[in-house]
């Protein structure tokens, strides 16, 4: 039996399991390394972070991205953006160096088993663990407005969807949204030879400014710091404190979670997205029909007047609803049991990333309503590696010491009254 098995092979699961192999643990790692980086994001697009934010966490601090790029001949300096392809790259190069071979398996179930956990695959036989760190990403949770969800194949898709534009070329396409990959998929949708336009519910579209120097005099520094997530106080503080996040009030945290860092595009996009994309700003979609081969949209304005807009196909770049519910490998009942923050539909979780199911743990998008908005992006990868296998070993730890004064490496639910569904000891109100 592993100590623990990662499921999951972006930046979060690749640097637990970096930090997990440090620490002496049998650990596997199961997925396809960096699968949203490399399948689901357009060619062309770049990073939005800086590089020095963007780096994979070993323990040592070695394996960043600048020393990647030193080794290829690239550029990673601030104020420069690197391309999407260069950083899925970095995070293979990052996987063979840092981390134990990665399983490229499906994992299709995981499921309570006694003191631990039964792995199922789609490619092989199933395994058992100690523990089980659930770094899924995205793709569970990609969102759909309801309106486009009962149109036929090919009307309408969501904007993690697609690896090659080029194929919308002389097509009128509806983007939805108003965040960096709307923006951003218009663009490139533009440049591409498409006629895109952009439909948001918003009045304006925010920018990021340039960022400033990293070297700057020291009273100017002090009134807008730099942190992984931006400059300004409030980024540095999602950035620096996500532990001190997870102590606020569940509502306030959720709220945190959904509101903090909202929609916005990125400086260098600005130029080549308002030459060549129009826009409807302030209109909502209420309603899409498919009329033979095309989509016409049913928009309302901030004022109550109809719009309708015919296209050849819509993009939903709406971002990701992170939602246990959606969580389909894990088993039904497990996650009927868990303790969730608030109405989030994300589970509450320890100062280590446990759930209150001894031994399930979370990374990434699901953790951000206990942590903060860090954990939507690459940068709260380090926090989460280092804390999450301290909690590991102290559950590893808790485990071996009941194994000892029991004399048994598991326990017996059946034989101890527990009802199904509710884990032994479950912890609703313990944790730390």
């Amino acid at each position: 039996m592993d100590d623990l098995v990662v499921v999951g092979a972006g930046p979060y699961g690749l640097s637990i399991a970096a930090h997990a192999a440090a620490a002496g643990l049998g650990v596997r790692v199961l997925g396809r390394p960096m699968a949203s980086w490399r399948d689901h994001m357009p060619e062309g697009m770049y990073l939005k972070s800086e590089p020095w934010s963007s780096n994979l966490s070993a323990p040592d601090g070695r394996h960043t991205l600048a020393e990647y790029c030193a080794t290829r001949g690239l550029a990673a300096e601030h104020g420069r953006p690197l391309p999407i392809g260069a950083f899925s790259a970095y995070g293979m190069w990052f996987a063979r160096h840092a981390v134990p071979e990665v399983e490229e398996v499906t994992v299709t179930e995981v499921t309570p088993q006694g003191d631990g956990f039964r792995i199922l695959t789609a490619e092989g036989p199933p395994l058992l663990t100690r523990t089980v760190a659930l770094a899924v990403g995205v793709m569970p949770f990609v969102h759909h407005p309801r309106a486009l969800r009962d149109l036929p194949p090919g009307h309408a898709s969501h904007s993690s969807g697609h690896r090659d534009l080029a194929r919308f070329a002389g097509r009128e396409v509806a983007v939805i949204g108003a965040g960096q990959a709307a923006l951003e998929t218009a663009a490139l949708l533009a440049e591409n030879g498409a006629r895109p336009c952009l439909v948001a519910r918003r009045s304006r579209l925010n920018w990021n400014t340039a960022p400033q120097p990293l070297h700057r005099p020291a009273l100017r520094a002090l009134r807008d710091p730099h942190s992984g997530l931006g400059t300004g106080w409030r980024s540095w503080a999602w950035s620096e404190l996500p532990w001190a996040v997870r102590r606020l009030p569940a509502p306030t945290r959720e709220r945190i979670a959904a509101t903090a860092l909202g929609p916005a595009g990125a400086w260098w996009l600005r130029d080549r997205f308002e030459r060549k994309v129009p826009v409807l700003l302030g209109h909502r979609l209420h309603r899409a029909v498919a009329v033979g081969e095309r989509t016409r949209l049913g928009l309302t304005t901030t004022a109550g007047e109809s719009v309708v807009l015919d296209v050849a196909h819509v993009i939903a770049a709406t971002g990701f609803t992170p939602d246990l519910a959606r969580l389909e490998l894990l088993d039904a009942g497990l996650r009927a049991a868990l303790e969730t923050v608030g109405d989030s539909g994300s589970p509450e979780l320890s100062s280590g990333f446990e759930s209150s199911w001894p031994g399930l743990f979370f990374a990434g998008l699901l953790t951000a309503p206990s942590f903060g908005p860090s954990m939507r992006f690459v940068h709260g990868a380090g926090f989460t590696a280092g804390r999450l296998v301290k909690g590991v070993r102290q559950r590893l730890g808790d485990r071996g010491r009941r194994r000892g004064s029991t004399g048994t490496a598991r326990f017996d639910r059946a034989a101890s009254g527990v009802r199904p569904g509710v884990p032994p000891g479950h912890p609703k109100t313990s944790l730390r």
